[in-house]
């Protein structure tokens, strides 16, 4: 194998969805030069899904990570403004609301104790945020009554993106700023000499610091340099439909699916979440299934067509929380991975604070103690069947 080369990056990411991006992009506003290695192409995982709903955790029980959530999703729309403003891609942003249909009396009773809390929570005289319980028949011309019998919540944080429009606007600004080499997958790193090992037989490449971000593969990876294996896959399958005229309405949260309407004359509907499956490709069966249950809660949905499937696999790991951080017996390796269902309404954050966690500063947003590796590795760790 060639030697590397012999000036390197200050970082190399492996991974091109939606943490990875946000970290090189992260690192290249640090000042850092930057390399990204993705396995396929950008967006290849989970990240290049279709749903690009951006929700919040309940205003209820509040900890560190619904407290970071709700900082991430609070400055998203002006981070995407920036990043819509260097690279002149649109990513498709918009605080769009969510309704959520109240089912049960008990229900009802919990919400309105939440709406309750979101006013400590949220803080909606500043920010304008609100989480309030409205009566049966609300909103009946886009949720059928009959899903809300006992009323529904209407609030004001969630928002939308496009996932793939967003991605390629961090892909423009990291190649034009740094370098990305897809079809290049990071099979190792020697600490010794300093070098990103690639399969294939590929030449190495020097860097300082290596991310590992490569969505639910990174596990492998993680596993290799670590021998500890951490999280695993979850298979979640999403449509899109036509959607010209709701682009203006709030996404909807009901029978475990969201529908999301996009401005670009299309609506989401997804996502499924299997742990155990034998084909990582689009059910048939599966889209049927959701486009059925979808329309049954919203009928403005009925004779639409079927633009597109999707179907990937998201990381997840054994204690649910994402992974961002050193990891353990390397002082020059990092990982983030394993956002899950919340990782394009905090991948920004995540990115600011491991980037100050690389640079030795501290990071504006600190990130909840169970996203840290101490959280997810030796004695705290969790198997799979856990």
């Amino acid at each position: 194998m060639a030697q590397a080369e012999t000036r390197p990056f200050d970082v190399a990411v492996a991974g091109a969805g939606i943490f990875g991006l946000s970290v090189a992009h992260a690192a290249i506003k640090a000042g850092l030069s930057v390399i990204v290695f993705e396995k396929a192409h950008v967006g290849a995982g989970s990240s290049g899904g279709v749903l690009g709903a951006l929700m919040p955790h309940m205003p209820a029980r509040w900890n560190p990570k619904k407290e970071f959530q709700f900082q991430a999703l609070s400055c998203l729309e002006d981070r995407i403004r920036q990043l819509e403003a260097e690279t002149g891609l649109e990513c498709g942003y918009a605080r769009c609301g969510r309704i959520l249909p109240l089912t049960t009396t008990d229900k009802l009773e919990h919400h309105l104790e939440r709406a309750q809390e979101s006013e400590l929570r949220w803080h909606p005289e500043r920010t304008g945020f609100s989480y309030t319980v409205e009566p049966k028949g609300s909103r009946s011309d886009w949720l059928d009554a009959a899903a809300a019998p006992h009323g529904l919540v209407y609030e004001t944080l969630a928002a939308r993106i496009s996932p793939r429009r967003y991605l390629s606007a961090l892909e423009a600004f990291v190649r034009g700023h740094g370098a990305l080499v897809e079809n290049a997958e990071v099979i190792g790193f020697d600490t010794v000499s300093g070098v990103v090992q690639l399969a294939g037989g590929r030449d190495p490449v020097g860097v300082r610091t290596l991310v590992v971000s490569g969505g639910f593969a990174a596990f492998e990876l993680i596993e290799t340099l670590t021998g500890e294996r951490i999280g695993r896959g979850e298979k979640g399958q999403a449509l899109l439909l036509e959607g010209h005229g709701l682009e203006d309405r709030p996404a909807i949260y009901c029978d475990g699916l969201y529908v999301v309407p996009h401005d670009d004359g299309t609506v989401a509907i997804g996502s499924t979440s299997d742990r155990d499956f034998q084909d990582t490709r689009s059910s048939p069966e599966r889209s049927r299934e959701l486009l059925e249950r979808a329309t049954a809660f919203c009928p403005q949905l009925a004779g639409r067509e079927v633009l597109s499937d999707w179907a990937g696999i998201r990381p997840r790991c054994h204690k649910r929380d994402p992974l961002i951080g050193r990891l353990p017996g390397y002082e020059q390796v990092f990982a983030a991975t394993g956002g899950f269902k919340i990782s394009f309404g905090i991948a920004h954050l995540v990115a600011d604070a491991l980037i100050a966690d690389l640079t030795g500063h501290a990071p504006v947003h600190p990130l909840p103690a169970t996203f840290r590796p101490d959280h997810h590795f030796g004695s705290n760790r969790l198997d799979a069947d856990n």
